[in-house]
């Protein structure tokens, strides 16, 4: 190989290790907001459980007739 095509190899293969470096962190991140993000459904569903086992409801929901009929 001559020396420039080395050279080009070289610099393609550090911009790849950057570039791969790069979405690593990116996954990282995304993986720890999906992880928050998931705790946060949870307790919303745990809150939104605990409501309707109070009979707290009240919404009407597509073709419910509401309480007043």
């Amino acid at each position: 190989m001559t020396d420039m095509r080395l050279q080009a190899l070289e610099e393609k293969t550090a911009e790849l290790l950057k570039t791969t470096e790069e979405l690593s962190d990116v996954i990282a991140r995304q993986e720890r907001e999906i992880a928050v993000l998931t705790h946060r459904v949870q307790m919303l569903m745990q809150r939104e459980g605990e409501r309707e086992a109070q009979g707290g409801g009240g919404v009407v929901l597509g073709d419910e007739r509401p309480p007043h009929y």
